[in-house]
Protein backbone atom coordinates (compact mmCIF):
# COMPACT_ATOMS: atom_id res chain seq x y z
CA UNK A 1 0.00 0.00 0.00
CA UNK A 2 2.56 2.76 1.32
CA UNK A 3 4.70 1.84 -2.39
CA UNK A 4 1.49 2.82 -4.23
CA UNK A 5 0.74 5.68 -2.69
CA UNK A 6 3.95 7.36 -2.76
CA UNK A 7 3.87 6.05 -6.68
CA UNK A 8 0.91 7.90 -7.03
CA UNK A 9 2.25 11.13 -5.02
CA UNK A 10 5.02 11.18 -7.46
CA UNK A 11 2.74 11.32 -10.47
CA UNK A 12 0.93 14.10 -8.76
CA UNK A 13 3.74 16.34 -8.31
CA UNK A 14 5.37 15.83 -11.28
CA UNK A 15 2.37 16.85 -13.08
CA UNK A 16 2.15 19.99 -11.44
CA UNK A 17 5.39 21.53 -11.57
CA UNK A 18 5.80 20.12 -14.85
CA UNK A 19 8.50 17.55 -14.90
CA UNK A 20 6.71 15.85 -17.67
CA UNK A 21 7.57 18.15 -20.15
CA UNK A 22 11.22 17.62 -22.09
CA UNK A 23 12.36 20.87 -21.29
CA UNK A 24 12.31 22.85 -18.02
CA UNK A 25 10.07 25.37 -17.56
CA UNK A 26 10.30 25.46 -21.89
CA UNK A 27 14.04 25.79 -21.66
CA UNK A 28 16.64 24.35 -23.92
CA UNK A 29 17.36 22.28 -21.19
CA UNK A 30 16.94 19.11 -18.89
CA UNK A 31 15.66 19.11 -15.50
CA UNK A 32 19.04 17.46 -15.19
CA UNK A 33 21.43 19.45 -16.94
CA UNK A 34 19.73 22.48 -14.77
CA UNK A 35 20.60 20.32 -11.59
CA UNK A 36 24.37 20.22 -13.04
CA UNK A 37 24.08 24.33 -13.73
CA UNK A 38 22.61 25.04 -10.25
CA UNK A 39 25.47 22.41 -8.32
CA UNK A 40 28.14 24.14 -10.61
CA UNK A 41 26.73 27.79 -9.90
CA UNK A 42 26.64 26.70 -5.98
CA UNK A 43 30.34 25.90 -6.23
CA UNK A 44 29.68 21.96 -5.61
CA UNK A 45 32.91 20.19 -5.55
CA UNK A 46 31.64 16.90 -6.32
CA UNK A 47 28.91 17.23 -8.89
CA UNK A 48 28.72 13.89 -10.15
CA UNK A 49 28.83 12.75 -6.29
CA UNK A 50 25.91 15.33 -5.37
CA UNK A 51 23.58 14.12 -8.02
CA UNK A 52 24.64 10.26 -8.28
CA UNK A 53 24.96 10.88 -12.26
CA UNK A 54 26.99 8.23 -14.43
CA UNK A 55 30.24 9.79 -15.00
CA UNK A 56 29.92 9.40 -19.20
CA UNK A 57 25.89 11.38 -18.80
CA UNK A 58 27.71 14.12 -16.79
CA UNK A 59 31.12 14.79 -19.24
CA UNK A 60 27.98 15.05 -22.32
CA UNK A 61 26.08 17.69 -20.06
CA UNK A 62 29.72 19.62 -19.32
CA UNK A 63 30.19 19.12 -23.06
CA UNK A 64 27.00 20.77 -23.95
CA UNK A 65 27.47 23.84 -21.64
CA UNK A 66 31.44 24.42 -22.65
CA UNK A 67 30.21 24.74 -26.44
CA UNK A 68 27.17 27.18 -25.54
CA UNK A 69 29.62 29.18 -23.37
CA UNK A 70 28.15 28.40 -19.67
CA UNK A 71 31.38 26.99 -18.49
CA UNK A 72 35.00 26.80 -19.33
CA UNK A 73 37.11 23.36 -18.23
CA UNK A 74 40.94 23.71 -17.84
CA UNK A 75 43.40 21.36 -16.15
CA UNK A 76 43.70 20.84 -12.85
CA UNK A 77 47.25 22.56 -11.63
CA UNK A 78 47.19 19.60 -9.33
CA UNK A 79 46.08 17.09 -11.14
CA UNK A 80 46.28 17.07 -14.77
CA UNK A 81 43.89 14.34 -15.23
CA UNK A 82 41.10 16.18 -13.80
CA UNK A 83 39.85 19.62 -15.22
CA UNK A 84 38.50 22.64 -13.26
CA UNK A 85 35.25 24.39 -13.89
CA UNK A 86 34.19 27.27 -13.95
CA UNK A 87 30.68 28.86 -14.52
CA UNK A 88 31.14 32.15 -16.71
CA UNK A 89 29.04 34.86 -17.15
CA UNK A 90 26.71 33.67 -19.31
CA UNK A 91 26.00 30.72 -17.83
CA UNK A 92 25.71 32.54 -14.42
CA UNK A 93 23.08 34.95 -16.06
CA UNK A 94 21.23 31.40 -17.84
CA UNK A 95 20.90 29.94 -14.44
CA UNK A 96 19.29 33.45 -12.99
CA UNK A 97 17.26 33.60 -15.39
CA UNK A 98 15.81 30.20 -14.79
CA UNK A 99 15.60 30.68 -11.18
CA UNK A 100 13.90 33.58 -11.88
CA UNK A 101 11.43 31.71 -13.74
CA UNK A 102 11.31 28.61 -11.34
CA UNK A 103 10.06 30.99 -8.42
CA UNK A 104 7.63 32.96 -10.27
CA UNK A 105 5.98 28.87 -10.99
CA UNK A 106 6.07 28.12 -8.04
CA UNK A 107 4.93 31.60 -6.66
CA UNK A 108 1.48 31.12 -9.04
CA UNK A 109 0.88 27.44 -7.79
CA UNK A 110 0.91 29.33 -4.30
CA UNK A 111 -1.26 31.68 -5.13
CA UNK A 112 -4.07 29.62 -5.28
CA UNK A 113 -3.41 27.95 -1.76
CA UNK A 114 -4.92 29.71 0.87
CA UNK A 115 -2.46 31.60 3.68
CA UNK A 116 -3.57 29.36 6.33
CA UNK A 117 -2.67 26.29 3.95
CA UNK A 118 0.91 27.57 2.63
CA UNK A 119 2.47 26.87 6.42
CA UNK A 120 0.64 23.34 6.51
CA UNK A 121 2.21 22.73 2.78
CA UNK A 122 5.69 23.46 3.60
CA UNK A 123 5.84 21.86 6.77
CA UNK A 124 4.51 18.24 4.99
CA UNK A 125 7.26 18.86 2.52
CA UNK A 126 9.59 19.57 5.61
CA UNK A 127 8.76 16.14 7.16
CA UNK A 128 8.86 14.58 4.16
CA UNK A 129 12.86 15.24 3.61
CA UNK A 130 13.37 14.84 6.82
CA UNK A 131 12.53 11.48 7.14
CA UNK A 132 13.66 9.91 3.81
CA UNK A 133 16.85 11.71 4.24
CA UNK A 134 17.11 10.59 8.37
CA UNK A 135 18.01 14.58 9.10
CA UNK A 136 18.14 15.40 12.93
CA UNK A 137 14.48 16.92 14.36
CA UNK A 138 15.06 20.54 15.47
CA UNK A 139 12.15 23.02 16.84
CA UNK A 140 11.59 26.74 17.55
CA UNK A 141 9.60 28.12 19.43
CA UNK A 142 7.07 31.23 18.42
CA UNK A 143 4.71 33.47 19.50
CA UNK A 144 0.84 32.49 19.57
CA UNK A 145 -0.90 33.12 16.27
CA UNK A 146 -4.42 33.05 15.37
CA UNK A 147 -5.72 29.39 16.03
CA UNK A 148 -3.45 28.28 18.31
CA UNK A 149 -5.51 28.94 21.24
CA UNK A 150 -7.73 26.27 19.96
CA UNK A 151 -5.08 23.58 19.74
CA UNK A 152 -3.61 23.83 22.88
CA UNK A 153 -7.46 23.07 24.23
CA UNK A 154 -7.85 20.51 21.55
CA UNK A 155 -4.43 19.01 22.59
CA UNK A 156 -4.68 18.97 26.41
CA UNK A 157 -8.08 17.53 25.88
CA UNK A 158 -6.89 14.45 23.96
CA UNK A 159 -3.65 13.98 25.75
CA UNK A 160 -5.12 13.67 29.19
CA UNK A 161 -8.11 11.53 28.33
CA UNK A 162 -5.76 9.13 26.73
CA UNK A 163 -2.71 9.55 29.27
CA UNK A 164 -4.42 10.21 32.15
CA UNK A 165 -8.32 8.90 32.07
CA UNK A 166 -9.33 12.45 32.45
CA UNK A 167 -12.99 13.42 31.63
CA UNK A 168 -14.05 16.70 29.63
CA UNK A 169 -14.15 18.62 32.37
CA UNK A 170 -10.55 18.60 31.91
CA UNK A 171 -10.87 20.09 28.95
CA UNK A 172 -13.57 22.73 29.89
CA UNK A 173 -10.78 23.97 32.44
CA UNK A 174 -8.10 24.77 29.91
CA UNK A 175 -10.49 26.16 27.32
CA UNK A 176 -11.68 28.58 30.26
CA UNK A 177 -7.66 29.41 31.08
CA UNK A 178 -7.26 30.29 27.49
CA UNK A 179 -10.35 32.43 27.40
CA UNK A 180 -9.29 34.62 30.38
CA UNK A 181 -6.08 34.65 28.68
CA UNK A 182 -7.71 36.29 25.55
CA UNK A 183 -10.29 38.32 27.29
CA UNK A 184 -7.71 39.50 30.09
CA UNK A 185 -4.67 39.45 28.52
CA UNK A 186 -1.45 42.56 29.73
CA UNK A 187 1.06 42.34 26.37
CA UNK A 188 3.46 43.84 29.09
CA UNK A 189 3.50 40.99 32.05
CA UNK A 190 2.20 37.99 30.36
CA UNK A 191 2.99 35.94 27.11
CA UNK A 192 3.03 32.34 25.42
CA UNK A 193 4.87 29.93 23.52
CA UNK A 194 3.77 27.25 20.87
CA UNK A 195 6.56 24.83 20.17
CA UNK A 196 7.08 23.55 16.48
CA UNK A 197 8.85 20.92 14.73
CA UNK A 198 8.68 20.53 10.87
CA UNK A 199 6.41 23.54 10.66
CA UNK A 200 3.31 22.13 13.03
CA UNK A 201 2.82 22.90 16.54
CA UNK A 202 3.82 20.18 19.19
CA UNK A 203 3.69 22.05 22.65
CA UNK A 204 2.75 24.77 24.31
CA UNK A 205 3.08 27.33 27.55
CA UNK A 206 1.92 30.19 29.07
CA UNK A 207 2.65 32.71 31.78
CA UNK A 208 0.03 34.56 32.94
CA UNK A 209 -0.36 37.29 36.12
CA UNK A 210 -1.15 35.92 39.50
CA UNK A 211 -1.09 39.38 41.02
CA UNK A 212 1.57 42.18 40.64
CA UNK A 213 4.70 40.02 41.99
CA UNK A 214 3.72 36.86 41.03
CA UNK A 215 3.62 34.83 37.68
CA UNK A 216 2.14 32.02 36.84
CA UNK A 217 3.09 29.11 34.66
CA UNK A 218 0.31 27.46 32.48
CA UNK A 219 -0.33 24.96 30.32
CA UNK A 220 2.55 23.25 29.53
CA UNK A 221 2.53 20.46 26.98
CA UNK A 222 4.96 18.60 24.70
CA UNK A 223 3.35 16.13 22.11
CA UNK A 224 4.61 12.41 22.70
CA UNK A 225 6.15 12.78 19.18
CA UNK A 226 7.99 15.27 19.92
CA UNK A 227 9.73 14.54 23.48
CA UNK A 228 12.94 13.70 24.14
CA UNK A 229 14.12 16.82 22.17
CA UNK A 230 14.21 19.41 25.34
CA UNK A 231 10.94 20.92 24.66
CA UNK A 232 9.44 20.80 28.03
CA UNK A 233 12.81 22.38 29.78
CA UNK A 234 13.08 25.03 26.63
CA UNK A 235 9.37 25.99 27.53
CA UNK A 236 9.56 26.40 31.10
CA UNK A 237 13.16 27.91 30.61
CA UNK A 238 11.79 30.83 28.15
CA UNK A 239 8.84 31.33 30.58
CA UNK A 240 10.85 31.72 33.46
CA UNK A 241 13.09 34.18 31.72
CA UNK A 242 9.99 36.43 30.02
CA UNK A 243 8.96 36.51 34.27
CA UNK A 244 12.08 37.63 35.47
CA UNK A 245 12.51 39.70 33.03
CA UNK A 246 9.42 42.17 32.97
CA UNK A 247 9.48 42.11 37.07
CA UNK A 248 7.58 39.29 38.52
CA UNK A 249 9.28 38.11 42.12
CA UNK A 250 8.03 34.77 42.20
CA UNK A 251 6.24 32.43 40.05
CA UNK A 252 3.87 29.58 40.60
CA UNK A 253 2.43 26.73 39.03
CA UNK A 254 -0.22 24.09 39.56
CA UNK A 255 0.07 19.94 38.70
CA UNK A 256 -0.74 17.20 39.53
CA UNK A 257 1.64 14.49 41.27
CA UNK A 258 1.02 12.03 38.43
CA UNK A 259 2.33 13.88 35.62
CA UNK A 260 5.74 13.26 36.83
CA UNK A 261 8.06 13.87 33.39
CA UNK A 262 6.43 17.67 34.00
CA UNK A 263 7.41 17.29 38.03
CA UNK A 264 11.24 16.40 36.90
CA UNK A 265 10.95 19.55 34.56
CA UNK A 266 9.65 22.09 37.30
CA UNK A 267 12.44 20.39 39.87
CA UNK A 268 15.09 20.75 37.52
CA UNK A 269 14.06 24.39 36.34
CA UNK A 270 14.10 25.32 40.52
CA UNK A 271 10.85 25.01 41.10
CA UNK A 272 9.62 23.20 44.92
CA UNK A 273 6.52 21.66 46.18
CA UNK A 274 4.84 23.88 48.50
CA UNK A 275 1.81 22.36 48.62
CA UNK A 276 -0.38 18.75 47.76
CA UNK A 277 -3.69 17.77 48.87
CA UNK A 278 -6.12 14.69 47.61
CA UNK A 279 -8.99 15.91 45.57
CA UNK A 280 -11.61 14.89 43.17
CA UNK A 281 -11.76 16.55 39.72
CA UNK A 282 -11.63 15.84 35.96
CA UNK A 283 -13.63 12.53 36.90
CA UNK A 284 -11.08 10.85 38.96
CA UNK A 285 -8.70 11.18 42.19
CA UNK A 286 -5.72 12.83 42.51
CA UNK A 287 -3.41 14.87 43.87
CA UNK A 288 -3.30 18.27 42.94
CA UNK A 289 -0.23 20.10 43.66
CA UNK A 290 1.54 23.58 43.82
CA UNK A 291 5.05 24.13 42.81
CA UNK A 292 6.68 27.68 42.94
CA UNK A 293 10.00 29.76 42.83
CA UNK A 294 11.61 32.56 43.12
CA UNK A 295 12.72 34.75 40.75
CA UNK A 296 16.03 37.68 40.48
CA UNK A 297 18.20 38.81 38.03
CA UNK A 298 20.61 36.77 39.03
CA UNK A 299 18.02 33.46 38.78
CA UNK A 300 19.16 30.84 36.94
CA UNK A 301 16.69 29.66 33.77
Amino acid sequence: MSVAEIRAFNRFYTGVIGLLDGAYLSSPYSLTEVRVLLELVSGTPDVKGALGLDAGYLSRILGRFEREGLITRSPSPEDARRHVVAVTGRGHQVYAELDERSNAEIGALLDRVPESDRAALVAAMTRIRRILTDTPRAYRLRPVRPGDLGWVVHRHGVRYAEEYAYDGTFEAMVARIAADYVLSHDPEREAAWIAEVDGEPVGSIFCVRGDAETAQLRMLLVEPQARGLGIGKRLVEECVRFATRVGYRRMTLATVAEVEVARGIYRRAGFELVRSAPVRKWGKDVVEETWARELGPTSPA
